[in-house]
């Protein structure tokens, strides 16, 4: 019996090749090896796959994230590095493409939207008690810090000025170094 876990893993990688609207059952079933009729019965509906694929993309990235604020240094420097292993530079391409179509699935569905805006604190959280010591200060330090990582993922996808790692990697530290000077 394949688990559900293999099954949605398996699927993501094809999610992401031909984006939510062109998921079907049959493409489904040749990726993971399961007939149709039994992904139907597991998750119902095209749109039940779709969700339950994303959801579970999101669990791993929770996971992910747990992992990284566990053993990453809590240093400003800590919160760089924690976002860059979240961030893999072989990724960045396609994260930046193909990412984009889930994103809007995930946006477009209530279920999905709130699990992003639930892993969205959690790395607002390890982001911000590298920052600061002040609660206040450490979640608004946060938020704007996982901000300014997504929109230099989004504009080093539209410049490509450099390599992917190198450039994000530097929109953060000069943030940082602004930040903590004025602090």
């Amino acid at each position: 019996m394949i688990s559900d876990e293999q099954v949605l893993d398996d699927l993501f990688d094809l999610i992401l090749e031909t984006g939510p609207d062109g998921l079907t059952f049959a493409l489904c079933a040749r990726a993971c090896g399961l007939s149709p009729a039994t992904l139907v019965q597991r998750y119902g509906n095209r749109q039940g796959l779709v969700e339950a694929v994303l959801l579970r993309a999101w669990d791993r990235l929770q996971a992910e994230t747990e992992a990284a604020d566990i053993e990453e240094a809590v240093t400003p420097q800590g919160a760089i590095d924690l976002l860059m292993r979240l961030m893999p530079p072989e990724a960045a391409e396609h994260n930046a493409a193909d990412g984009l179509l889930l994103l809007r699935e995930d946006i477009r569905n209530p279920n999905l939207r709130a699990r992003g805006a639930n892993w969205g604190r959690t790395l607002a959280c390890a982001l911000g008690r590298r920052l600061s010591s002040d609660q206040h200060e450490a979640e608004r330090l946060g938020w704007q810090m996982a901000a300014l990582w997504q929109g230099a993922h989004t504009w080093w996808a539209f410049t490509r000025h450099g390599e992917a790692e190198h450039a994000i990697r530097r929109m953060l530290e000069e943030w940082l170094a602004f930040t903590h000077a004025e602090i």
